[in-house]
């Protein structure tokens, strides 16, 4: 991918909406929630502030509405500053 965040921007790829219920029933797509955790797939340099604390490769929570969402080769990604990160797990 060739995209390159800036300042203290981060590039998310959502992982994939549940499918099926604990029961083995599936939801459908319009009842699907939005995932709430991804991979850090780029990382801005930050600024002189804000120091980053994430790193390409992570594993994070973040907001139910938070980032934007992009579209790259076909591909859905989130584009949100690092601040609208909840955890790293």
């Amino acid at each position: 991918m060739n995209v390159k965040p800036l300042s203290d921007r981060v590039v998310i790829e959502p992982n994939p909406a549940e499918e099926k219920t604990a029961g083995g029933l599936y939801i459908p797509d319009t009842a699907k929630e939005k995932p709430l955790a991804g991979k850090v797939i780029a990382v801005g340099p930050g600024t002189a502030d804000v120091k980053m604390e994430v790193k390409v490769g992570d594993q994070v929570l973040y907001g139910k509405y938070a980032g934007t969402e992009i579209s790259i080769d076909g591909k859905d990604y989130l584009i949100m500053k690092q601040n609208d990160i909840l955890a790293i797990i």
